[in-house]
């Protein structure tokens, strides 16, 4: 059997960690994005789809194009953030499947079904994201994760070949414990959110 997890490691990825809005003036280095994906890649998708896809935006000219398409509440702090991730899903995410899934040709199982391909795309690449937030804490960053922006400007913006869409936005850094984020929400009880049947 596995050992778990030391408290204070799950005290980093969970129990301590919450939403950033401000950050430290520091910015996060190349080679630590680069570990960040090479982390965030393990983690399990359906068939290994692996739809997930990510532009990571530092501050200056290209982040500045994604400022127009924030909603008002989370266009500055993704302005001042010392990185901003576009979590993004690759609608054609199926033609990888030959070399990333052998057990057999799932291909033509996804290439020939739209609805079913949206589907899987939106759902694996939303875990990817989740295992991105997760990757960045493991490495001492904090995240700010964000649904308020204009999926169709981004897209427009960054994605024009209609390939890639966007799925969700995260801004990450070392996050500001004076001000930089509200008093942490309580969460549901086992009994309201879980059944052991």
């Amino acid at each position: 059997m596995k050992p778990s997890l030391d408290l204070s490691a799950l005290d980093q990825l969970f129990r301590q960690a919450h939403t950033f809005n401000k950050f430290a003036d520091q910015p996060v280095a190349e080679d630590v994005i680069r570990e960040l994906y090479e982390l965030l890649k393990w983690g399990p998708t359906s068939m290994n789809a692996q739809p997930g896809r990510y532009v990571f935006l530092r501050p200056g000219s290209a982040r500045e194009r994604l400022i127009p398409a924030m909603i008002a509440a989370n266009a500055e702090k993704t302005r001042k953030a010392p990185l901003t991730a576009i979590v993004a899903m690759d609608t054609c995410f199926f033609d990888h499947l030959p070399t990333q899934f052998k057990a057999y040709d799932a291909r033509p199982m996804f290439a020939g079904n739209a609805p079913l391909a949206e589907a899987t795309a939106f759902r694996n690449s939303s875990l990817q994201g989740a295992y991105l937030m997760l990757a960045a804490r493991a490495l001492g960053l904090d995240c700010g994760p964000m649904s308020g922006f204009d999926a169709a400007k981004v897209d427009a913006e960054f994605f024009p070949d209609g390939r890639w869409k966007s799925n969700f936005i995260v801004n990450m850094g070392y996050g500001l414990e004076t001000g930089g984020h509200y008093p942490r929400g309580p969460r549901l009880a086992f009994e309201e959110a879980a059944q052991i049947l």
